[in-house]
């Protein structure tokens, strides 16, 4: 499938700053089954991008701009050549080993409800991949997806459990505070997902390290590893780790459209077999 993706963000600031620096995690890198034909960042007011690479291989921007500044905009645009993998990560690029994810964060710290949900999808399966299956479909059928809010900072797992309800952000750190109760390393990955519907279009979900397999990816909002519908954008502990835009403005607008630069030139596609049976 060839993604494509507009996604625009803006930050304002109240009352307007004297000096304002940004930073950003919104250039995917090419992997097996994610090859990036063109990506252009632009900022708006005008300034020069500095690129780097974080500890976890993300490639980050960042910019200031002086003067009076009341907002920032970034428009991300670009398109994606992409192939189903049934979720499986091979060729990114990857700094730390797979016990690094093994990390709980304020975000995902588990409380005695969140113990209990691991030790129950513990005793339902014995296998690694089977457990994260397993997780996946509990917490899809107990906590439906919420729309996300760009002016909320996602909440921690702990208070997504008992809100009965989350983001994809917010059930992704509820996956990981479970997996990694479970010694099971996992980690959050920002990106995008092509829908009929592009109004959601960004969206964030969880990987997890299964031995003999790799990084497998696991969105619990939709109920299903990620396909060629989907661009991965960044990789990191949780939702902060992640954020495709960091800055000191007070309120945010963040819209993405992604969907499928060559749907009506592609015939329908044959019945496959189940993710998990593939990844098997």
């Amino acid at each position: 499938m060839r993604v494509r993706v507009r996604h625009e963000i803006t930050h304002r600031f109240e009352p307007a700053a004297r000096q304002a620096i940004a930073t950003l995690r919104l250039s995917p890198r090419s992997h097996v089954g994610q090859h990036i034909l063109r990506w252009t960042l632009d900022v708006t007011p005008d300034a020069r991008l500095m690129a780097e690479e974080d500890a976890f291989g993300n490639l980050v921007h960042s910019f200031s701009a002086e003067g009076t500044v009341e907002a920032m905009t970034v428009v991300a645009e670009g398109e994606v050549d992409a192939q189903d993998t049934t979720g499986i990560v091979a060729g990114s690029a990857e700094r730390f080993p797979p016990s690094l994810f093994l990390r709980q964060t304020m975000l995902t710290e588990p409380d005695e409800t969140i113990h209990a949900l691991a030790a129950e999808i513990a005793a339902e399966a014995k296998e690694p991949l089977a457990r994260l299956h397993a997780l996946m479909v509990g917490l899809h059928e107990r906590f439906p997806e919420a729309a996300a809010d760009a002016e909320t900072t996602a909440l921690p797992a702990a208070k997504v459990l008992a809100a009965g309800t989350g983001t994809s952000a917010e059930l992704s750190h509820l996956f990981l505070s479970a997996a990694r109760a479970l010694r099971i390393p996992a980690r959050q990955v920002s990106g995008y997902a092509a829908q009929d519907d592009a109004s959601a279009a960004y969206r964030e979900w969880a990987e997890a390290h299964v031995p003999g397999i790799g990084w497998v990816g696991f969105d619990c909002g939709a109920n299903l590893c990620p396909t060629e519908s989907y661009v991965r954008l960044a990789a990191g502990l949780d939702s902060h780790g992640v954020a495709p835009m960091l800055s000191t403005g007070i309120s945010a607008q963040n819209k993405a459209v992604a969907c499928d630069a060559l749907q009506k030139a592609r015939p329908a596609s044959p019945a496959k077999q189940s993710q998990k049976q593939r990844q098997q």
